[in-house]
């Protein structure tokens, strides 16, 4: 078969949980099915992805045409107007649309894949957001699988009940409100939609009713992340990981430092964390100036000896949708994880024996204690996730599945 992949981003690297699950789908697929790749280039992301690299849009391209046919990249009108966002924004707000439907608009991007429909026989669509159904009139016409990272209108509206600044409230309840419109009207045309996790499947169906909803769950490159047995754990030390561009990450590690640090520390002095993740804020970095034990790192080109080195992995993310990544990459890397049951969301993981929940601040500082005072339970949760992962979430197996659907799609 021949299939599009229209994509909001490159996806190269696969580092970071929207990266991980756009890059290693498309790379299964490609092991079965001729793939044209369309990307639009969120540059800045790129580029602090791969900031060694001379040529960031070169080098993914380079790696991407080892297994994808043909990679076609765009640029985003935003990022070529000083404050594009902040513009598009206020414009999307005073006409009655929606920022998560205009920021990708693009004349030039339109005619270019207008061209490759137009030129191609291909079998069925892959759209990897609902941001390119900018696009839909083009490829309407063909078999269209729609994927969500996210229940994108709910986390807006969710985002807006616990937003303290009106003006932010307002925003993110009113584009909220319009991008739910949206959904439903791509979501009840897609011949089908692909979920991270049965909640949001379910959620999604039970919202938009005419709709066709699977769950494709995030899983892992087992050949990337794995338990290290050269590398010896740091006593009485932690981990946090996620891009702190992202607000759940961001709202987790702002709590991290409000809450848990405090009583931490006092209660274990010597406990050392390490915050790994693009985009601190400035507020951040500061704060973490002046503790002795606290340190924020940004990006970095590989987690995996973070995650090795540290007693314990803590996730304490409290909002957001999707299933998380960052979980799945810890329970497969051998980690101690603990963790907010909210940031579980959508994995078959067990408290005590593969993670442990932890939700007040309290919580994370006896939960920690306790596991220190138990060196047995901690080798336990470190086997056992690897284990999960190996039954449940293998990126081969998850694609394996997924190529199902599209041919099934295909064929309707």
């Amino acid at each position: 078969m021949k299939i599009l992949w229209i994509s909001h981003l490159v996806p190269y690297p696969p580092k970071g949980g929207v990266l991980q699950r756009s890059y290693n789908l498309l790379k299964e697929v490609c092991k079965q099915h001729d793939v044209t790749l369309f990307a639009f280039n969120q540059s800045s992301f790129l580029n602090k992805s791969l900031p060694y690299e001379d040529d960031p849009i070169g080098k993914s391209v380079l790696e991407l045409e080892k297994f994808v046919d043909s990679v076609h990249v765009m640029e985003i009108p935003k990022e070529k107007i000083k404050f594009g966002g902040h513009w598009i924004a206020l414009k999307s707000l005073l006409s009655g649309s929606c920022y998560t439907m205009d920021w990708l608009n693009s004349t030039a991007a339109a005619r270019t894949l207008s061209t490759l429909v137009d030129r191609n026989s291909f079998d069925a669509v892959h759209v990897d957001t609902i941001s390119l159904c900018v696009y839909w009139e083009i490829f309407s016409h063909l078999p269209t699988v729609l994927n969500h990272h996210n229940f994108e209108s709910e986390m807006l509206i969710e985002r807006s009940r616990s937003e303290k600044n009106p003006l932010k409230r307002f925003y993110f309840r009113k584009e909220g409100e319009r991008l739910s419109r949206v959904e439903r009207r791509y979501c009840e045309s897609a011949s089908l939609n692909i979920c991270c996790s049965d909640d949001d499947s379910k959620g999604m169906k039970k919202m938009f009713s005419k709709g066709c909803f699977v769950t494709i769950p995030n899983g892992v490159d087992r050949s990337y992340f794995y338990p290290s047995k050269n590398i010896f754990k740091n006593k009485n030390s932690a981990v946090i990981v996620g891009g702190l561009s992202w607000y759940p990450n961001r709202n987790a590690v702002e709590f991290f430092m409000n809450d848990i640090w405090p009583v931490l520390k006092a209660r274990l002095p010597d406990f050392r964390v390490d915050i790994i993740g693009r985009d601190p804020t400035n507020e951040m970095v500061e704060f973490a100036q002046k503790e002795d034990n606290l340190h924020i790192h940004g990006f970095v080109d590989d987690v995996r000896e973070y995650l090795w080195k540290a007693e314990f992995y803590l996730c304490p993310i409290k909002v957001g949708g999707g299933t998380k990544l960052k979980i799945l990459d810890a329970l497969a890397s051998g980690c101690c994880i603990i963790a907010d049951p909210f940031a579980c969301k959508g994995i078959n993981v067990t408290n005590g024996k593969d993670i442990v929940f932890a939700e007040s601040a309290s919580d994370y500082v006896e939960r920690i204690i306790e596991l220190i005072n138990c060196p047995n339970e901690i080798r336990s949760i470190e086997e056992n996730g690897p284990r999960l992962i190996a039954e449940l979430y293998d990126y081969q197996e998850i694609g394996n599945r997924y190529c199902k659907y599209i041919s099934d799609v295909s064929s309707t």
